[in-house]
């Protein structure tokens, strides 16, 4: 059975993000790790060699596959910055209407720069994601 390659990492985020070369995507790596910071509470963490991440899920798969995966993460790839977000939310159709400038997937979100978004609509779409996905959840 194949296994999720992608795990977390003793990798330091700081020392990640410090050496994105391009200056607008590690100003974007910052502002979007503020973001998930204060919506997680949680530390960030690198899983594999690019993906920041918050917190921890296990999955199975009806295949049987299992593994595990950050519970919110982005990743300030080269060509976008991309949030690990999906649209399985309470809203999800009538926020991302509003997001602004942004290419998607099933459960990718590819955004050039932030300053083609708004980010109030961003960070809800990233916080309700969280709250819906989750196991970390209030007592």
């Amino acid at each position: 059975m194949a296994e999720n390659k992608t795990k977390p990492t003793s990798a330091s985020v700081d020392d990640f993000i410090a050496n994105i070369e391009n200056s607008r995507r590690r100003t974007d790596a910052l502002a979007a790790l503020k973001i998930y910071q204060e919506i997680t509470g949680l530390p960030p963490v690198m899983w594999g060699p690019s993906i920041i991440g918050f917190g921890s899920l296990h999955y199975v798969y009806e295949t049987g596959r299992e593994g595990d995966m950050p519970a919110a993460a982005f990743s300030p790839r080269i060509a976008s910055l991309t949030f690990y977000v999906g649209d399985q939310f309470e809203g999800a159709e009538k926020l991302y209407a509003l997001l602004g400038k942004f290419k998607k997937s099933v459960a990718c979100l590819y955004i050039n720069k932030l300053e083609d978004v708004n980010l109030n609509v961003l960070t809800e779409i990233i916080a309700r994601d969280y709250r819906a996905n989750s196991p970390q959840k209030s007592d």
